[in-house]
């Protein structure tokens, strides 16, 4: 009975972006596109938005479409944390001029 009672947490924003970068430990950045009609003249623009979030086993790599959530403040720039992976990047062959080398 006492689970019935308690009052249900606000739901946290989750947004869907691609990795930009992953060279800090445990920390990603997003970038999050969002696409909206202009006011004015209605056209559709791309918006986009960079958030850092928490990546605890360094699992996302750039590329990456990832899922992130909307959670405490973890450092100074950090409110985000790594929900889980959409789709994971195609692996880039070498190139031919570290080939050569």
């Amino acid at each position: 009975m006492a689970e019935t009672t308690q009052k249900a947490q606000g739901r946290r924003k989750e947004v869907v972006g691609e990795v930009v970068a992953n060279r800090m430990q445990k920390t990603i950045v997003v970038q999050v596109t969002r696409k909206k009609a202009h006011p004015f003249y209605g056209r559709v623009i791309a918006r986009q938005k960079k958030f850092y979030a928490h990546d605890e086993t360094n699992q996302a790599h750039v590329g990456d479409v990832v899922r992130i959530e909307e959670t405490r403040p973890l450092s100074k720039l950090k409110r985000w944390k790594l929900k889980d992976i959409v789709r994971k990047a195609a692996l880039v062959p070498e190139t031919t001029e570290a080939a050569a080398s």
